[in-house]
């Protein structure tokens, strides 16, 4: 099988595509053909040595797939040959087959293609887990997406619409305010144009927002903080902008505010029912129409190198995917 790897550390043209012996399950795995593997922002950070998963060299990058599978292991249940499934293996995704234990693919609907599920999964898994159960968001409340566009932003706006909140989407350019507000997105802000702490404010009255979804960092975290509401609730979810803000914690003190941390793998690992049931219900909303799951381009499995390339340049609106 055709398989990219990451021989040595570093950035995206050090990426090798190389021919490799297929995988055979053993007890409780599953061989999956892989239709569609999904690219995101800390596959830009995991081949330089630069995330917090550092996998043994060699390795493949991308963290999610969908595809078809091929082969099970002995002891396996609920999965057979044929079944159309997507999971999050964390990097590896990048060849022809993965070997996956069974409990980490989930089955598709046969009404959603594969290339929308193989997207699906860190974005709005993220999300959904980040707003609803550590964001506590409510209907009514205003949420405040930074990095609107991008592929984590994106699934932020549609969520934070389907949850019932009032959403400003801010980001770094007229036109990518322009595909969020496409998305659903309230109101905009162009963080490069205007002082995000007063247009948050100006836009909820003073009050300040209730939730902030933060994947961006660098100097938009403490803006935002300054615009939270009393008793509101900043979501870390990563750091795009590749400076880890230091807070003065006399901020959240001062407004009743929580800084709160949001790292989905490890709940997906530690919470594996609770992770199940919200890829059920993501699935159930992109069957439906209710959420995107916008794929913004799809390249070939030799082109890897460039669709990471494209992330770490910020070019993606919604999900990057390579197809073998």
């Amino acid at each position: 099988m055709k398989a990219v790897l990451c021989i040595e550390l570093g950035g995206p043209e050090a990426l090798q595509f190389v021919e490799l012996p297929d995988p055979q399950p053993g007890p409780g795995e599953v061989v999956v053909d892989v239709a569609y593997a999904a690219l995101n922002f800390f596959d830009t950070l995991i081949i330089a040595g630069r995330y917090q998963s550092k996998p043994d060299l060699p390795f493949s990058p991308g963290g999610e797939m969908a595809g078809v599978v091929s082969s099970v292991g002995e002891g396996v249940e609920g999965l057979a040959v044929g079944d159309r499934v997507a999971g999050y293996l964390g990097h590896g995704c990048c060849r022809d087959k993965v070997l996956a234990k069974a409990e980490a693919l989930t089955l598709v609907p046969l009404d959603l293609d594969l290339d929308r599920a193989a997207g699906l999964i860190i974005a709005y898994g993220t999300t959904l887990h980040a707003l609803a159960d550590r964001g506590a968001l409510k209907r009514g409340e205003t949420l405040a997406v930074l990095g609107a566009s991008g592929g984590a932003g994106l699934a932020a706006v549609e969520i934070g619409k389907l949850l019932g909140a009032r959403v400003i989407a801010c980001a770094s350019s007229a036109d990518r305010l322009a595909f969020a507000r496409e998305r659903g997105a309230d109101e905009v802000v162009d963080y490069t144009k205007e002082d995000l702490k007063l247009r948050l404010k100006e836009l909820t009255g003073g009050n300040g927002v209730d939730v902030v979804y933060d994947p961006v960092g660098g100097e938009a975290t403490e803006a935002a903080v300054r615009a939270l509401a009393w008793r509101g609730r900043h979501l870390v979810i990563g750091f795009a902008a590749g400076d880890i803000p230091k807070l003065p914690l006399n901020l959240p003190m001062l407004k009743g505010a929580d800084i709160r941390g949001v790292f989905w793998s490890a709940h997906a690992a530690r919470e594996p029912a609770l992770h199940r049931a919200e890829l059920a219900r993501l699935f159930d909303w992109a069957a439906a129409g209710e959420v995107s799951a916008h794929v913004d381009l799809v390249l070939p499995l030799s082109e890897t190198a460039d669709a990471i390339s494209r992330i770490a340049r910020r070019e993606a609106r919604g999900k990057i995917l390579v197809r073998p």
